[in-house]
């Protein structure tokens, strides 16, 4: 394996099928291409579609997910690994220690908080794994517009636009992945 990709989506079931088909489709090449999927273990939306296509293409996926999730019966079935955390903090500091890369698929507020919080500790420095949005049928583009402007308007550093890569598609996300390169950007501070 060449380590750990944890993949931060939408558990939404009531979505358009193009995204459900671009996170089957990442996680087929990310077990094509020898990678480790993580994810946070729910079998709805994109994250049961992410599952499906890492298990179907003969790839690994380890789901993170918290005890009150277990209860309600939101795990994943077809997972053979699960970590059981006790809440939603310790679930995405897991996720950011086992995590040698980071994919944010389109999802709602629960994807943004993780996806911005994986930005804030690279900004930081705390985490230093590469972070690809995947930015499936333009979903990111309003975010990307957002985190431009605040480089404009000096509440970021021009260099932090560096915390990020942007792919259209699974396989420009698996082309980054497999191109990965320590990207230097000026501290916060």
């Amino acid at each position: 394996m060449k380590g750990n990709v944890c993949v931060f989506c939408a558990s939404s079931a009531n979505i358009d099928a193009r995204y459900l088909d671009a996170a089957h489709e990442l996680g087929r090449l990310l077990a094509q291409g020898g990678w480790r999927c993580v994810n946070g273990g729910g079998a709805v939306g994109l994250m049961g579609a992410v599952t499906d296509g890492t298990l179907d293409a003969g790839g690994e996926v380890t789901g993170v997910i918290p005890k009150f999730m277990v209860d309600n019966g939101w795990c994943y079935d077809r997972l053979e690994n699960v970590i059981i955390t006790a809440d939603m903090h310790q679930r995405k500091q897991m996720m950011s220690e086992m995590a040698d890369a980071v994919i944010a698929l389109p999802g709602g507020v629960g994807t943004l908080e993780e996806l911005l919080e994986t930005l804030t500790w690279r900004q930081l420095g705390l985490v230093k794994v590469p972070v690809i949005i995947l930015n499936s049928l333009g979903y990111y583009d309003a975010l990307l517009d957002m985190l431009q402007h605040a480089i404009d308007e000096g509440f970021m550093k021009p260099s932090h636009a560096q915390l990020w890569q942007v792919a259209a598609t699974p396989a420009d996300a698996i082309a980054l992945l497999d191109n990965k390169r320590p990207m230097e950007f000026e501290s916060k501070y």
